[in-house]
């Protein structure tokens, strides 16, 4: 009885004991069996593993795995730590050397799942769902996800799993959205500036074009990116609001425009001249018109038709009067043998003439000079109408015997009269 007892006593240290071969596989990847506790421990991958993340990406252990996340991310707050991982930094242990089997007696033991599995109905080593259990581990801001022979915690899209909670990920720092972006919890939201439309894809945006939609310009739209411009027509200016057109004054920019009168229209300007003149091919100039030469007057057969700047004039035939007889149809004599006419002078000479505006004064308008044919005679020059306004004046030359006539007005009428007297 005592060698009975003995024998079972090493049977049940057998059973209990792992079979060295087998340990490893009683773990799910990502975790590894601890001999002491018989429990599988989180293996730190980012120790274990060389380079598990490049470039500008660090490593944060998980349960069950690791998570490369940018350095810059400014909710890390350290690696993730796992309450049942195993504070030994170093190497792990070599496997225990395989044991020879001990020379006793077989006997018949019960079959045993391994850490994860359970026994069903019908003897068969099932997967232990610890998510609809609720066995877990994971913190209620983690989700459980169910794995052969265990599970993991992880963390909903939007959300980083660091330190055992899940942080909300700032996607507007990592440049998700093209131009607008607002962060809500979980996730994200782009919207576009002024004059863009969100496309489709919920980040990129899309230029407007203002001027196909709904032009809100009062004559010509331009379409730019992201706006639009508004533009007049020739003639116009753009007004303070940038959308409406204002007829633009050109008269008002310059009085060298037309030579005679400027009349603004809306978007253009015309060059009127006065009656009596027609306008040039430059649209600016004015020229006289010469009725005379036209036929266009009302004088009769009896006038005589003289041209002014800007109409006509008719003139009467010259009427001598007693004791003058006319003699031409610009002069009177008076007879010599006529008593009446020995206190008057010889001739009287009539003579019409226009003087055009704009020249300089004071100027000479014409000359007339005394000659040496009637011994004895002398002449008298005057003035006999068109100088109401004293606009003209007389200039004796005794050196050649003349007279000059300066004027500013247009017509002047000029009386010549030659006579004889006792004086030489």
């Amino acid at each position: 009885m005592p060698g009975l007892k003995r024998i079972l006593t090493v049977t049940i240290l057998a059973l209990c004991l792992p079979s060295p071969g087998n340990a490893q596989q009683q773990c799910t990847n990502g975790f590894d069996l601890d001999r002491s506790s018989g429990q599988c421990l989180d293996i730190d991958e980012c120790r274990t593993i060389p380079e598990a993340c490049r470039g500008d990406m660090m490593c944060v252990n998980q349960n069950g795995g690791y998570l490369c996340i940018p350095r810059t991310n400014p909710v890390y707050r350290g690696p993730y730590s796992n309450p049942y991982s195993n504070p030994y930094s170093g190497p792990y242990p070599a496997a225990a050397p395989p044991l020879s089997a001990p020379n006793y007696p077989t006997i018949s033991r019960p079959l045993i799942c391994r850490f994860g599995y359970q026994m069903d109905e019908s003897n068969q080593c099932v997967d232990v769902d610890e998510c609809a259990t609720d066995s877990h581990q994971c913190n209620p801001t983690q989700i459980c996800i169910n794995t052969e022979g265990g599970y993991t915690c992880s963390c909903t899209d939007g959300y980083w799993l660091l330190e055992g909670q899940c942080l909300d990920i700032d996607e507007c720092r990592y440049g998700y959205c093209q131009q607008l972006c607002a962060n809500v919890p979980g996730s994200y939201s782009c919207t576009c500036n002024p004059g863009f439309t969100l496309n489709e894809d919920g980040r990129s945006c899309q230029d407007v074009n203002e001027c196909a939609t709904e032009n809100p310009c009062v004559q010509t739209c331009v379409n730019t990116y992201g706006s639009f411009i508004c533009r007049c027509d020739p003639g116009y200016e753009l007004e303070d609001d940038g959308v409406h057109c204002s007829d633009m004054d050109e008269c008002s920019f310059s009085e060298f425009l037309c030579q005679h009168e400027c009349v603004n229209q809306p978007g253009t300007y015309f060059c009127s001249c006065p009656p009596g003149y027609i306008l040039l091919d430059d649209n600016r100039s004015c020229q006289d018109i010469n009725e005379c030469e036209h036929g266009n007057h009302t004088c009769n057969l009896q006038q005589t038709c003289y041209n002014l700047q800007g109409g006509f004039k008719c003139i009467d035939p010259i009427r001598c009067e007693e004791p003058y007889l006319r003699i031409s149809d610009n002069r009177c004599m008076c007879p010599a043998e006529n008593p009446g006419c020995r206190d008057q002078p010889f001739t009287i000479l009539y003579r019409d003439m226009d003087v055009v505006s704009g020249r300089s004064v004071p100027a000479d308008i014409f000359q007339m000079q005394a000659t040496t044919r009637y011994p004895g005679a002398y002449y008298i020059f005057q003035i006999k109408s068109g100088n109401e306004g004293r606009e003209f004046y007389m200039r004796h030359e005794h050196k050649f015997s003349s007279v000059s006539y300066a004027a500013l007005s247009q017509a002047l009428r000029v009386q010549e009269q030659t006579g004889c007297g006792l004086r030489p």
